[in-house]
């Protein structure tokens, strides 16, 4: 679950209101920089019981600087919790965050109206603000209607109010009521995307990966695959799991979990200088690289965030999929075609190449794609990764985000290729991408 900046519930009030585990404040925002600022930075987990269920809370960004670690954590959400303050209605990030919902199928949402003890004998503005929500979910797709609001002051129930411990207490029951029960897909092979990386013990030299398992499960003391940045996968052992610091012996789908990892067979010495975030920890044989896919993608609007002109061919922005990003070269379809007819025709007379490269470069002049298009593109990643078709990503440039898309073919694994048109030697030499 996410949400934008509601708080858990106080020590005093989980017990009141029978929530079995709780986490501070302080468990949330927990960097110098977080606390200093009053606002969150990086997507952090937390877990909480209701009578109901057990829920892996993770705590996303909501300030529009930091949208880029909103991604992170919505890719692994199975519900939400959208909160608008009452004060100051829907903000662009509340838009974004709704579109990046929409765009990884996220199936429902829950909304908090927050900061109402600021609003008090403004009612009507309070409607208004929810009508504004209501308005935005019909857009991106979500029943905007059925979707249940809850109003109160987040603040309020910190300190005690009974009145507004009582609206938390009514938003986790309607989490409980409308957010459903994922499915876990138990039966295929291991996977989790690697959200942080940390190294620990005395000398530093073992490895944490922590994340959410998407599929499969994981027992303590079996053979893993570590693949992403590299055409090389490496070799580990899983040699420990936890979750919230808490010792198990396997993890399931939808568990969020550190494992402890060590190398194995030619992978020696692990490090942290190995492993980052966006690579993938597999069973052997899980997963396949690939840096050249085909993929369908929507391009936004600019009255839907997006870009305000058209790009062209070999436009390179960066894109997001599980815990990655990765800058990628866009190109078209219709280059791709006449590059193979230009190939027939000059061969590979190194004195043709010139007039080849001539002509393919006239001809991608003339094409754009517009925002509002929804067309089939080329991508071609800067390092190999784990890809599969119908793997959803998200297009975002500098802050804004671009547009959005699922893979609809895997093409090729070619290491000796970057998108610079250059040899790829980190992918080549199994090196990784630069620190």
């Amino acid at each position: 679950m996410a949400r934008q900046h509601l708080r858990l519930p106080s020590r005093q009030f989980s017990r009141s209101m029978g929530i079995r585990r709780h986490f501070d404040y302080f468990a949330i925002d927990k960097s110098p920089e977080e606390k200093n600022r009053k606002i969150t930075i990086n997507a952090t987990h937390v877990e909480y019981e209701s009578e109901k269920r057990h829920y892996g809370h993770i705590d996303c960004p909501g300030h529009m600087d930091f949208v880029k670690n909103m991604i992170t954590g919505a890719a692994q959400m199975d519900g939400g919790i959208l909160v608008v303050a009452a004060n100051d209605g829907c903000m662009p990030q509340t838009r974004e965050h709704l579109l990046i919902c929409s765009q990884i199928g996220l199936p429902a949402l829950v909304c908090f109206i927050n900061k109402c003890d600021m609003m008090q004998g403004q009612e009507d503005m309070i409607e208004l603000v929810e009508m504004e929500v209501r308005e935005l979910l019909e857009k991106y797709k979500f029943p905007a209607e059925e979707t249940p609001f809850v109003r109160g002051s987040a603040v309020k129930a910190l300190e005690g109010d009974a009145e507004n411990e009582e609206k938390i207490l009514e938003l986790v029951k309607k989490c409980d009521e409308w957010i459903p029960d994922p499915p876990r897909a138990t039966d295929k092979p291991f996977l989790m995307a690697i959200e942080h990386v940390f190294e620990v013990g005395k000398d530093k030299k073992a490895v944490v990966v922590s994340g959410r398992v998407d599929q499969g499960q994981m027992k303590v003391g079996a053979d893993a695959e570590l693949s992403g940045f590299s055409a090389k996968k490496l070799t580990v052992k899983v040699a420990s799991i936890e979750m919230y610091h808490k010792i198990l012996e396997d993890c399931m789908p939808g568990d969020s979990v550190g494992a402890k990892i060590v190398g194995s067979g030619e992978t020696v010495n692990l490090s942290k200088e190995n492993v980052e975030r966006g690579m993938v920890l597999s069973a052997p044989g899980a997963t396949t690289l690939f840096n050249k896919v085909r993929a369908q993608v929507y391009v936004l609007t600019k009255e839907e965030g997006g870009r305000h002109t058209a790009f062209s061919p070999h436009y390179r922005p960066q894109l997001f999929f599980h815990c990655a990003d990765v800058t990628a070269d866009i190109n078209f379809p219709e280059s791709e075609k006449l590059a193979g007819e230009l190939n027939k025709k000059y061969g590979r007379d190194a004195a043709e190449q010139k007039k080849k490269e001539a002509e393919l470069k006239e001809f991608e002049k003339t094409l754009v794609c517009m925002p509002g298009d929804n067309r089939e593109l080329l991508l071609t990643l800067a390092y190999p990764m784990p890809m599969e078709k119908g793997l959803k990503f998200t297009i975002r440039e500098g802050k804004i985000t671009v547009g959005w898309g699922s893979v609809t073919e895997c093409l090729a694994l070619d290491p000796k290729v970057s998108i610079e048109g250059i040899k790829h030697t980190k992918a080549v030499t199994g090196k990784g991408k630069k620190k």
